[in-house]
């Protein structure tokens, strides 16, 4: 029997191309052309907002495509099904042997900072409830398999912690919370400022998710346009990892682990490879920097805060995944990233490889009990799912 038989396998990062009346049918008409809506533009289907293009959803669906960004399916109909239909979602699970997803967005940015840039507050609010409504929709269609989490309008706190409660209180299974909210002028994480957030997952029993990329991804990008496209999209997408790492740190250093221990907190497709090696440099300095001095209550080195409450995902490593795995067992999931760019069901230039070959040749050599806490039991307890 393949792993994927042996268990039931959780996949703890995917996306949902939102389909294009994900707010025209949500928001209110008195926004006008505003809303995010669907135009074919010289027979391509295109993002409009505030009567600007402003993105392409067959970026966010590659899983199958035969070729590379910038290039990507023309229309929904060329997309595969499964990026944004609900129903064959679950088909697609269950060919993959798949027993749950957890969703992210991608319009509106993977923090949800991307609406700020668009007008009104009470525009952008709506828009992020209304991603939150079609989530619950989406969701619907088997709730116990497709486990949406809350997008938050972090700019405004008080919205945030009604939003959270509105939504757990409707089947969403976590927090997505922006990983970079001083991109946006924001408070850093570390900040007092964002303990309600905190309280209100505690409260409430979810996880707190930090997706990569969620700062102004845009402006990293066209930072490096020179290099060409392909090599700056290589170069950002791996540093966004880096970012995530800087993001766990901030949550260690802050205090935030301390003050809040009973918050699990998630890195969301930032690979797990880097993670054992930036742990042993954060108990390096931590002692050798005298934190302890400075802060007294810290009762814990960075590594053993961490193993309490931090959690990472990965989905294509093999040379560094097994010792992360074996280090840190109880804090590892396995994840997708389907439908995008680097999920495990890309194109045949890649060449293609299925989730389930992934973990055969990489994953084969782990113990049984490391192999269901990472594919199973830990992303079960967290995201709340029965197996």
């Amino acid at each position: 029997m393949t792993l994927f038989e042996r268990f039931e396998v959780i996949d703890v990062d995917t996306h949902i191309t939102e389909p294009a009346d994900t707010w025209t049918s949500r928001v209110s008409r008195r926004w006008g052309d505003a809303v995010p809506h669907v135009e074919r533009q010289d027979g391509v289907d295109v993002w409009v907002l505030n009567g600007r293009r402003w993105a392409k959803p067959g970026n966010t669906a590659m899983a199958g495509f035969d070729g590379t960004l910038p290039e990507g399916p023309a229309t929904y109909e060329d997309m595969h099904p499964a990026a944004w239909d609900p129903t064959a979602r679950v088909a697609f699970m269950d060919e993959q042997q798949i027993r749950a997803q957890v969703l992210y967005p991608n319009i509106g940015g993977f923090g949800g900072g991307g609406w700020l840039d668009h007008g009104d507050p009470a525009f952008a609010l709506e828009c992020v409830q209304a991603y939150n409504n079609f989530q619950i929709d989406f969701a619907s269609v088997a709730p116990d398999r497709l486990l949406p989490i809350v997008s938050l309008p972090f700019w405004d706190v008080e919205a945030s912690v009604a939003e959270i409660e509105r939504c757990v209180g409707a089947g969403h299974r976590g927090i997505n919370f922006c990983n970079q909210p001083e991109a946006y002028g924001q408070p850093n994480l570390w900040d007092q400022h964002w303990d309600p957030i905190w309280h209100a997952a505690e409260d409430t029993g979810v996880t707190v998710n930090f997706h990569i990329g969620g700062g102004r991804i845009g402006e990293q990008i066209m930072g490096g346009v020179e290099m060409g496209f392909r090599a700056n999209f290589s170069r950002i997408s791996s540093l966004l990892f880096v970012d995530n790492l800087r993001c766990i740190s901030n949550l260690i250093h802050g205090g935030v682990c301390h003050r809040f221990p009973n918050v699990k907190f998630v890195s969301v497709e930032s690979g797990v490879g880097m993670i054992p090696g930036a742990l042993e440099a954060f108990d390096w300095q931590w002692r050798n920097g005298g934190v302890v001095t400075e802060h007294p209550e810290y009762d814990l080195l960075p590594s053993e805060y961490f193993r309490r409450q931090i959690y990472g995902c990965f989905w294509y490593e093999r040379d560094a995944v097994t010792s992360a795995l074996l280090a840190y067992p109880d804090n590892m999931m396995f994840e997708t990233d389907f439908p995008h760019p680097t999920c495990q069901h890309p194109g045949p230039q890649t060449p293609a490889v299925e989730p389930k070959d992934y973990a055969e040749s990489a994953l084969i050599s782990l113990p049984d009990e490391v192999l269901r806490k990472v594919l199973v039991s830990t992303a079960a307890e967290l995201y709340g799912v029965a197996v």
